[in-house]
């Protein structure tokens, strides 16, 4: 652990892309930035390469992925 002195002010952490994956979305070869159901990634309209498992999504794809699945999630938070 790092104590800071005053005024002192840390570097903000970067996400970095570590693991090598790439988007799974049919067409597009962007560095993957989060993981999804591969099930509710068909859902959503995107054309994914994997039909089981997890689909990685890139930055844009992601962002269409939570604006298509905005409604059911809303819905889910409500329903518990």
């Amino acid at each position: 652990m790092k104590f800071l002195k005053r005024g002192e002010e840390t570097e903000p952490a970067e996400k970095s892309d570590t693991t090598g994956e790439r988007c799974d979305v049919i067409g597009c070869s962007e560095p993957a930035h989060r993981a999804v159901s591969a099930k509710n990634a068909m859902k959503a309209g995107l054309k994914v390469n994997k039909e089981r498992g997890k689909a990685h999504l890139c930055k844009k794809h992601y962002k269409e992925y939570k604006k298509a699945t905005k409604m059911d999630r809303k819905l889910e938070r409500l329903g518990r």
